[in-house]
């Protein structure tokens, strides 16, 4: 059954059209990539799904109902979560801050238990982001990856999470980050079922996590299926340019 049914979604700024036509199916429960050269509409995409911009035309449908039309807010209510290449945080407060602002700001209960359980949801999640040891720390001291593993963390506060989108996580990091994050999307995957939507040129990231794959290529897919396919696809060979083999590792 798909959680997330993209339809004909097109999204044009004037005369630039960065997104036509794309139709998708994710199927719940699996971790799905999706890739392309740089500018074809990936992060476009991934603005249209989260609700940050609104389809010029098409829909989108989760769990079977349009959400194309409700803002961000709305759809983290409903399950959906999104990460962003640059992280966006808060960088003048600490790591624990940064967990509690964003649910604080949103509930209506501000008793002192309440507080107090969030406190401890936010300690286990950056205990299993592998963040509980910096904490204390401004969220501006963290390097790259650290800020890359918070807004993950932070994802994990959103009640409910069924469907995260992920923008280029492994983009900048060293290398024991991106095996963290892998890790806690694996066990995000298999211990409590969550759906992922994976924006990433880390083909090695991609190959490892995730059964299918879709291709996009100036605003449109191009083509779907396990890394082996598409590596052999004429269409994303061309797209890659040079007749070179997307799915290599470089």
């Amino acid at each position: 059954m798909s959680i997330l049914q993209v339809n004909n979604l097109a999204k044009h700024f004037g005369g630039l059209v960065a997104v036509k036509d794309l139709s998708l199916s994710i199927k719940t429960g699996e971790i799905r990539g999706l890739i392309g050269p740089n500018g074809c509409g990936k992060t476009t995409t991934m603005n249209m799904l989260a609700g940050l911009y609104r389809p010029t035309y098409g829909d989108v449908q989760y769990h079977g109902k349009s959400i194309g039309k409700l803002p961000p807010h709305v759809r983290t209510a409903q399950g959906i979560m999104r990460t962003f290449q640059i992280p966006k945080l808060f960088s003048e407060m600490t790591v624990e801050e940064n967990m509690l602002v964003p649910a604080l700001a949103t509930s209506t209960k501000k008793t002192p238990e309440f507080v107090e359980a969030l406190e401890q949801k936010a300690a286990e999640k950056l205990a299993f982001c592998k963040l509980d040891h910096v904490s204390h720390l401004l969220a501006k001291q963290l390097s790259g990856g650290q800020r890359m593993l918070l807004q993950i963390a932070r994802g994990l506060m959103v009640e409910g999470l069924e469907l995260f989108l992920m923008d280029e996580p492994f983009a900048g990091i060293n290398q024991v980050i991106k095996e963290t994050i892998m890790d806690a999307i694996v066990d995000m995957n298999d211990n409590q079922g969550i759906t992922f939507l994976i924006v990433s040129h880390e083909m090695s990231s991609v190959r490892r996590l995730c059964q299918t794959v879709s291709v996009m290529h100036e605003g449109s897919l191009i083509a779907e299926g396990s890394m082996k396919e598409i590596a052999n696809d004429p269409l994303v060979i061309e797209a890659y340019l040079g007749g070179q083999n997307a799915a290599s590792d470089s």
